[in-house]
C-alpha cells in the first residue's frame, strides 16, 4: 500500500508562509487530506484535494490563507500556506484511504498517514 511523508515544517513568525509537501511511495489515491493537531487536541481537517478531479476544500479557518495543490509526476501534495496565525501551530499530517471517493474532513475515514511534521507559529 502507499506511504506518505511530510517535510516542510518549521518554526515561522506570525504572517510568515511555510510550503508542506506529502509525497507518496506510489500514485496515491483518490483522496489526499491535510489534518493538524496539537497535543491534547483532536485531529482536525485542513484541506482536502480529489485526485480523481483536482477539486480541492478547505476549513473555514484557513479558506483564503492555505492552498493545497499536487504534482503528479513527483507524486506530492502541497500545502501552501501563508498568513499564518499562532493557532495555526500544530503538527500537520497527510492522510488517504483506499475507500475514499469523496473529500472528507473525518480522521476516522483515513488510515494511511504519514509521520507529521511540526508547524510553529511564534514571534
Amino acid at each position: 500500500q502507499v506511504q506518505l511523508v511530510e517535510s516542510g515544517g518549521g518554526l515561522v513568525q506570525p504572517g510568515g508562509s511555510l510550503r508542506l509537501s506529502c509525497t507518496a511511495t506510489s500514485l496515491p489515491y483518490y483522496v489526499i487530506g491535510w489534518f493538524r493537531q496539537v497535543p491534547g487536541q483532536g485531529r482536525e481537517g485542513v484541506s482536502v484535494v480529489v485526485t480523481s478531479d483536482d477539486s480541492t476544500y478547505y476549513a473555514d479557518s484557513v479558506k483564503g490563507r492555505f492552498t493545497i495543490s499536487r504534482d503528479n509526476a513527483k507524486n506530492t501534495v502541497y500545502l501552501q500556506m501563508n498568513k499564518l496565525l499562532p493557532e495555526d501551530a500544530a503538527v500537520y499530517y497527510c492522510a488517504t484511504d483506499p475507500r475514499l471517493r469523496y473529500a472528507s474532513f473525518d480522521p476516522t475515514e483515513y488510515h494511511l498517514w504519514g509521520p507529521g511534521t511540526q508547524v510553529t507559529v511564534s514571534s
